[in-house]
């Protein structure tokens, strides 16, 4: 029994969309620790005008 009998050939696979995998990963790494960032800022913020 051939389950697989449609399966593509991985070899024969054309990358048509190139990706920069480095630069993806440093913006997402930028992004969130600028997001992250800007959230504690506001919470400081926030805490010094509750407190104060």
């Amino acid at each position: 029994m051939d389950a697989n009998v449609h399966a593509n050939d991985p070899r024969k696979h054309v990358n048509e969309e190139p990706r920069n995998d480095l630069m993806d990963l440093m913006n997402g790494f930028g992004g969130m620790a600028l997001l992250m960032t800007l959230i504690f800022a506001v919470m400081v913020i926030i805490k010094f005008i509750i407190s104060g």
